[in-house]
């Protein structure tokens, strides 16, 4: 069930969007009334007493699940779903009304109590996964022999791949109970001092994320003052955020100690539904492409910009012959339906929907939750859309990323709140291939060498940072949670951390001042769900594979097939969703040929 207000494809945390400096046209707000009318109304408070009369009524379960026949316990799960659904929507809305203004304390208030009643709620349930954990395989087999049971077999399939890592009824509830006072108040910590935080930039002061988007300025000068500014701010929070990750990466080795994780990573792995080999096998793959894919890009760019190495804040800068414009939302809105509809009507109509329907809230506000992403709710709503929209390229192409979510969450909602859920791997993949057709649309019409030769770089830039910085990333999260596991690690040992994998990630074409070794303070994924970052990477790679396979016309009806994989959910594992386009990610070969397809175009740049 979805009452983790953090279990949601986020967009990465890589400040690549632009300075947004022209009138951009209307902008459009979400309407949330679609989940319920207001935090204090009277659908709300409905909801709330009726499942928690649900929830009562249901723990007359307790300690009687293998004493059910298959058609009640298909029943049971029934009901366990539809109570998930009930608190799936208030956990949604107290998360998306939280993120319009993450700075008031009003909504924190409302937001913190809205979770404190659904972690009490939910650990009165936790009795029944963990009952069904401990049937043996010959009495799970026949618990799921009637058809009101089979139908939830994907849903018990991939419960069942924690059972070595579950404790008693009595500690899973306390892990529970304590969360609330634990890991997601230090979260919420975190992230309304991020919300606050205010960078000195010149004569203005700008928020983190409009700091950010100037790294993406055409005049260096304004790039440059921007990123010392941020630095800066970063750097008056660190105590803070030194603090706040050295609690969690405790919290997380106890947790991982009593559940007899062997590695930092692992959880993540299992919730993922990915084997720790094929993690492995993609962060060696990655790497083993920085030389021929980061390093050689970036001493090209510096090349182009006339400089023997680049300073950080010059990574993402534009091209010197780049034609700068903020791109207003009307056109942005166009460019993206298009690029989907030219794939599939299908996709096309529901991209609609996001447009016309007030699901997308897209203003860059003050106190607004930073970066992007598109929340799932539950399978009886729709999908929501944060965006920080500015005007730049790269907003756009975010703009496709996040629809790519989207799309995959309405195709994915009739499976039900228990199945619709995708691991974060496989969540990537509908969005980095929105991306992909947005670009490629872009490229196919652009005929002047100057832009095309923009748009290449754009994208190059794009894909180096959804895939060498997240593995950098990911990098970095294992260095700092290895070495938390012997003491408690000074704000010093974390800035080194983090400028080493820079460093070897980035290559020696960058150059890095003092202050850069603040800047992992700026990634909210670091905290909010651990070893997220790799998905990414994941998503990116697999979607370079399938986009070759799409382009080339090596798989028949590959639009029907794509739509089905998507509309699929979490019914099938990576390995049954690749098999008809001819893909196994646990091929070692299969990571080196989504870094070609960078190499590709870096090629193509050189050329």
């Amino acid at each position: 069930m979805r009452s983790d207000p953090d279990a949601t494809a986020a967009r990465k945390d890589d400040p690549v969007s632009g300075a947004g400096t022209v009138d951009l046209g209307p902008l459009p707000e979400w309407n949330l009334r679609d989940l319920y009318s207001a935090p204090d109304g009277a659908d709300l408070s409905a909801d709330f007493a009726a499942v928690e009369q649900r929830v009562a009524k249901f723990e007359i379960h307790r300690g009687k699940i293998a004493a059910l026949d298959s058609s009640a316990f298909g029943r049971a799960v029934a009901e366990f779903e539809a109570i998930g659904e009930i608190l799936g929507k208030i956990g949604s809305y107290a998360q998306l009304y939280q993120s319009g203004d993450v700075s008031s304390p009003e909504r924190g208030r409302f937001y913190q109590n809205t979770v404190e009643r659904l972690t009490t709620l939910s650990g009165k349930l936790l009795f029944f996964t963990l009952e069904i954990n401990r049937l043996d395989d010959k009495a799970m087999a026949a618990m799921m022999m009637h058809a009101t049971a089979a139908r939830y077999a994907p849903w018990v399939r991939d419960l069942r791949v924690m059972r070595a890592h579950e404790l008693s009824d009595d500690l899973e509830r306390l892990f529970l109970d304590k969360s609330t006072t634990g890991r997601t108040a230090w979260v919420r910590l975190f992230d309304e001092t991020q919300a606050s935080m205010r960078c000195k930039v010149g004569d203005e002061e700008l928020t983190l994320t409009a700091a950010l988007n100037r790294l993406t300025d055409p005049v260096a000068e304004r790039r440059k003052t921007a990123a010392k500014a941020i630095g800066a701010a970063l750097g008056d929070q660190a105590r803070l955020f030194t603090l706040i990750t050295n609690v969690l990466a405790k919290d997380k080795a106890v947790e991982d100690e009593w559940r007899k994780f062997a590695r930092s990573v692992s959880s993540r792995n299992l919730a993922n539904l990915v084997e720790d080999e094929v993690v492995d096998a993609l962060v060696s793959g990655v790497k083993g492409a920085y030389a021929d894919t980061a390093h050689r890009y970036y001493a090209l760019k510096a090349k182009w910009l006339g400089k023997e190495k680049l300073d950080y804040w010059d990574r993402n800068a534009p091209l010197p012959t780049a034609k700068h414009r903020d791109i207003p939302w009307a056109e942005a809105q166009n460019t993206v339906r298009e690029a989907y509809a030219g794939f599939s009507p299908i996709l096309a109509k529901i991209v609609d929907d996001f447009f016309a329907k007030s699901w997308i809230d897209a203003p860059a506000r003050p106190g607004k939750a930073s970066g992007a992403f598109s929340h799932p709710t539950v399978p009886s709503a729709h999908p929501y859309i944060l965006l920080n929209y500015l005007g730049s390229p790269h907003d756009v192409q975010t703009l496709a990323h996040e629809l790519g979510h989207g799309v995959h969450q309405v195709l994915a909602a009739p499976q039900g709140a228990l199945i619709s859920n995708t691991p974060l791997t496989l969540a990537e993949t509908a969005s980095v291939f929105g991306e992909m057709l947005t670009f490629r649309a872009l490229l196919a019409v652009e005929s002047d060498p100057a832009q095309r030769r923009a748009l290449l770089a754009g994208k190059v830039e794009d894909m180096l940072n959804t895939v060498v910085r997240q593995i950098a990333f990911h990098d970095f999260e294992r260095q700092v949670h290895d070495a938390r596991k012997t003491g408690e690690l000074s704000q010093e040992q974390i800035g080194e951390i983090w400028l080493g994998v820079a460093k070897e990630s980035l290559g020696p074409a960058v150059r890095f001042d003092d202050e850069y070794k603040f800047y992992w303070g700026y990634i909210s994924h670091f905290l909010h769900v651990p070893f997220y970052v790799y998905a990414y990477a994941f998503g990116d790679c697999l979607v370079n594979a399938l986009y070759d396979v799409y382009a080339t016309k090596a798989v028949p009806d590959f639009e029907t097939k794509y739509v089905e994989m998507l509309a699929a959910g979490g019914k099938l594992r990576h390995k049954e969703l690749l098999a008809p386009f001819g893909l196994d990610a646990g091929d070692p070969g299969f990571w080196r040929r989504g870094m070609k397809t960078i190499e590709g175009f870096i090629d193509e740049l050189e050329n």
